[in-house]
């Protein structure tokens, strides 16, 4: 069964996931943000911190960086934070469009009907929470390359069912896992670690959801529509890791974005770091069989495996 579809009455073991919805819902209402009023837009940067940890950018220890001074590198390290903040942008919308897609001719009296449209209204709040920080920075929204932007428009068309949850996974949590640490990082902007602290608060409720749904979503699926999701799954994962840091970043330092982006890709610590961000949703996918043996040059290619 789709979410919330109101043609299928609920059987006896879909009653947990609509109180698991209903607890979501309590949740939202003791704990949720407006960024308008909680975080201080006024406040100037801090001379001296960074906008993302060190040691997670893309260039981190490579011959590229050290040629960089510390002043360049922080820099560098606001363009990064704001490349990953406006591919999160991106996402966000796709994901709002997958959501909405479903709840368009669902069941309002359904609590799992409600939880997804107030996940939509996080996410609403979170573009903009990620607009106004990478404005108060002063850099570029960069956003993902013209290509993934293409198929970005596709993805609320051909993600349905499990590769859709997948999807929202592969988008959640890794991100997540790098904010939980980034928003404890003394040598991180205010701004940053406050933005980063809603965003993890509130999206621990949309991974709960998403796993929700696509446990769900994945059971009874035949072996061609197996396949089918999980090839979609792999491809999702590509294209949404190698999207996050744009080529152009390396220009504000000077540097060559070609080569940079050649040393960026071919760099240890960060194929490390973004196999580190995936440690948790992986076996969460694995777990569904939304990954497959057949597809595993595609997710060595994310990094997201090794």
């Amino acid at each position: 069964m789709t979410l919330l579809d109101p043609a299928t009455p609920a059987a006896p073991a879909e009653a947990p996931s609509e109180a698991l919805a209903e607890r979501l819902l309590r949740s939202a209402a003791r704990q949720s943000y407006d960024p308008e009023v909680d975080l201080d837009w006024e406040a100037p940067p801090v001379p001296g911190l960074w906008w993302m940890q060190p040691e997670r950018m893309s260039l981190y220890g490579t011959p590229l960086w050290d040629r960089l001074s510390e002043e360049q590198r922080i820099t560098l390290s606001a363009h990064e934070l704001a490349s990953i903040a406006s591919v999160g942008i991106w996402f966000e919308i796709v994901l709002m469009q997958i959501l909405l897609r479903d709840a368009y001719a669902a069941d309002p009296r359904s609590a799992r009907t409600q939880f997804a449209l107030t996940e939509v209204g996080d996410e609403t709040r979170h573009t903009v929470m990620f607009g106004r920080a990478i404005a108060a920075m002063g850099v570029p929204a960069y956003g993902p390359r013209q290509a993934s932007r293409r198929l970005g428009k596709l993805g609320p068309l051909a993600l349905r069912g499990a590769s859709a949850y997948a999807g929202i996974l592969i988008g959640e949590e890794p991100v997540d896992r790098w904010q939980r640490e980034l928003m404890r990082d003394e040598r991180v902007q205010p701004l940053a670690r406050m933005v980063a602290r809603i965003h993890v608060t509130e999206e621990a409720r949309h991974v709960t959801f998403a796993r929700d749904e696509l446990a769900k979503s994945a059971r009874g699926l035949s072996r061609a529509q197996l396949r089918w999701h999980q090839t979609l799954t792999a491809r999702v994962a590509y294209v949404t890791m190698r999207s996050l840091v744009h080529p152009d970043v390396y220009a504000a330092v000077g540097l060559d974005p070609r080569e940079a982006r050649r040393q960026a890709l071919g760099n240890e610590a960060y194929r490390e770091t973004i196999a580190w961000m995936g440690e948790k949703v992986v076996p969460v996918l694995e777990e569904h069989h939304m990954v497959s043996e057949r597809d595993r040059k595609i997710w060595r290619a994310s990094f997201l495996m090794r």
